[in-house]
């Protein structure tokens, strides 16, 4: 659901996922959604390595009843568990597991997805780093409006001295659920961020979902999230991350209009 944020459109370019039905019912959510918000970097584990990643992700004010069997996401906590093995130093493969807590209805798995994912090589010594993932997988209709999907995620990235940035095109595509008829959903994200110092690092995430590629939703039905964050750099085995984001529309999963989300992780040797 990674994630994170929503999206909503056609097919066009030959990669994206669906997301809205109208501006009256709740817009179906893309990989990510509120439950791995991220915006990736195209460095990979190195091989023979894992990271395993929580991400805590509260929703502070968001919707407050059952929509089409959808539990309301106020107060809503998720904990998304991220595994991810390195390979090769161009493959690297991740899994997913999701969880949700609402109240009054106490934890619950919420779904699983896989994310097989290829990159360039960075002894290739290409001015910016690329890579594409796939991510796969299902999300019980408690929680998903759309309950098999598909994202495709280009990652463009650079550091340049003490400031960093990375765009993140994705197309999101459902297989199953009210948006399965449609074709690849724009889904762009973006990060900017910059070295304070060697432990403290700030900037700014952001998430969209702009509609189907072959034709972009109206500005009042597309979604947008902006996250101010800080990455604190322990050490190179160890990730942390946190910010507080709002939505700056009110469709899709701008409807949870104010979330906090963090993410630990930990590389191991095996």
């Amino acid at each position: 659901m990674s994630g994170r944020p929503a999206r909503i459109c056609k097919a066009g370019l030959a990669l994206l996922g669906a997301l809205v039905v109208g501006c009256v019912m709740p817009r179906p959510t893309r990989a990510q959604d509120n439950y791995e918000i991220q915006v990736y970097g195209s460095e990979l584990v190195d091989p023979g390595t894992t990271m395993v990643e929580l991400h805590s992700n509260f929703t502070f004010d968001g919707t407050t009843q059952v929509e089409n069997g959808f539990l309301p996401t106020n107060h809503q906590l998720h904990e998304t568990v991220e595994i991810t093995h390195g390979f090769t130093d161009y493959f690297e493969t991740g899994f997913y597991i999701f969880t949700a807590y609402t109240p009054g209805h106490g934890y619950q798995w919420a779904g699983d997805h896989i994310r097989p994912r290829f990159s360039i090589p960075a002894h290739w010594h290409w001015p910016v780093g690329l890579s594409v993932s796939n991510e796969i997988g299902y999300a019980r209709p408690l929680f998903a409006f759309n309950t098999w999907t598909w994202e495709i995620r280009p990652i463009i990235d650079k550091q340049m001295g003490r400031f960093y940035w990375s765009f993140n095109p994705a197309m999101d595509h459902s297989f199953r659920g009210p948006e399965s008829n449609k074709g690849f959903i724009f889904s762009p994200d973006a990060t900017a961020t910059f070295n304070v110092t060697h432990l403290v690092n700030v900037g700014v995430e952001y998430y969209s979902s702009l509609g189907d590629i072959t034709g972009f939703d109206p500005l009042y039905e597309q979604t947008h999230q902006i996250f101010p964050v800080i990455n604190l750099n322990f050490s190179p085995k160890w990730e942390f991350n946190a910010g507080l984001g709002w939505g700056l529309t009110r469709v899709g999963d701008n409807r949870d209009h104010l979330i906090y989300k963090m993410i630990v992780g930990r590389h191991f040797n095996f």
